[in-house]
């Protein structure tokens, strides 16, 4: 009989040697939530990805003006689709709950965080054959439709399309008056970026929860399909150092300094490497 896990772990693994154009974005985020949630019923999720898909197409086949290239009509198109349709929205009032980040939970509950929405999105968008990314927003993930120009929008808030105005002010919700709208905050993000950002938020909460064997799981699965990803190799270097897996601790810095061998953190991870050599002899 397969194990489920070690299904979804060698599928998460086979992604980390694909190039990221070549990434299924939402297959990845429902093997993560295969992982993070064995019991649930992860083919129910896949089917009802294959529904947003074809509903996508089909979208785009009725509307011409938006097939044509209008990134407004994309924008509606694929609001109307997966918010009014399928019915998905923010969680605001339990936003912090695990399951706003699982793939799985999110299409059974119809809510989740924005990340997770966003995934929809680009998923929805790709199969459509429309241009969209995700955005390196800090502390809210939002979705750019590009094409002739580029729309922001916030998937977050049913899909609702955001200008310069709209973004200098949720920039300054989410991280403070002083913070000023730069290039920076605009970042495009690739398909294994987000889906970083996606189980980011499962290893904080677990790390702020004191499950540090759990946040080190999650680390784990996003070391499979992000095995390039210096800082995740240092982070689960320091978490196997807290729980006393010495060997491990070094195993995973060392794997840090073969990928970002210079610079001041590089020095003090080779320092921090000698004194745990010291401490297995």
């Amino acid at each position: 009989m397969t194990d489920p896990l070690a299904e979804a772990r060698a599928a998460l693994e086979a992604a980390g040697q694909l190039p990221d154009e070549e990434l299924d974005i939402a297959a990845l985020a429902l093997q993560l939530a295969r992982v993070d949630a064995p019991v649930a019923d992860w083919r129910a999720a896949a089917a009802h990805l294959t529904d947003i898909a074809r509903a996508a197409v089909q979208a785009a086949a009725d509307d011409a003006e938006a097939d044509a290239g209008n990134l407004a009509r994309r924008r509606a198109v694929l609001a109307g689709l997966l918010h009014a349709d399928f019915g998905y929205a923010g969680d605001a009032e339990t936003y912090d709950d695990l399951s706003n980040a699982n793939l799985i939970k999110v299409a059974e509950r119809r809510r989740g965080l924005p990340v997770a929405l966003g995934i929809l999105w680009l998923h929805a968008a790709e199969a459509a054959g429309w241009e969209a990314h995700g955005v390196d927003f800090p502390g809210h993930f939002l979705v750019a439709l590009s094409g002739r120009g580029q729309v922001v929008v916030d998937v977050f808030a049913g899909g609702t399309a955001l200008e310069a105005r709209e973004l200098r002010a949720l920039l300054k919700r989410v991280a403070g008056d002083r913070a000023e709208l730069g290039p920076g905050a605009m970042a495009p993000m690739g398909k294994r970026a987000v889906l970083l950002r996606l189980q980011n938020n499962i290893k904080l909460r677990r790390l702020r929860d004191g499950d540090l064997e759990g946040a080190l799981g999650c680390t784990a699965d996003m070391l499979r399909f992000a095995p390039d990803a210096a800082p995740l190799w240092r982070e689960a270097g320091l978490m196997h150092q807290r729980i006393g897996q010495i060997a491990a601790a070094i195993q995973h810095l060392e794997r840090f300094l073969a990928l970002s061998p210079d610079g001041p953190q590089s020095a003090r991870v080779r320092g921090l490497v000698e004194e745990l050599r010291q401490q297995l002899h």
